[in-house]
């Protein structure tokens, strides 16, 4: 997927989640505030238009989302 640079401003606590997530997922923190960004957007209800090109990596995504919860229940 094409990228694009933004200057974004965050407050210090979420960028230091970010910093440690991608960390831990052993990604940058671009990439992983570009996957949150599409899963949130996802949670609470954007669609892209079909043949959107973030249409694909959203649907991914939501699936991710629906496979983690699953195992967040089975654990109880």
């Amino acid at each position: 997927m094409a990228t694009r640079k933004v200057t974004l401003s965050l407050d210090a606590g979420a960028l230091e989640f970010a910093e440690r997530a991608a960390k831990a997922h052993g990604v940058s923190v671009s990439s992983w505030l570009s996957k949150a960004a599409r899963r949130e957007a996802v949670r609470t209800g954007y669609r892209p238009a079909p043949g959107h090109p973030g249409e694909t990596a959203a649907t991914a995504d939501e699936a991710e989302i629906a496979a983690a919860l699953e195992e967040l229940r089975a654990e109880g």
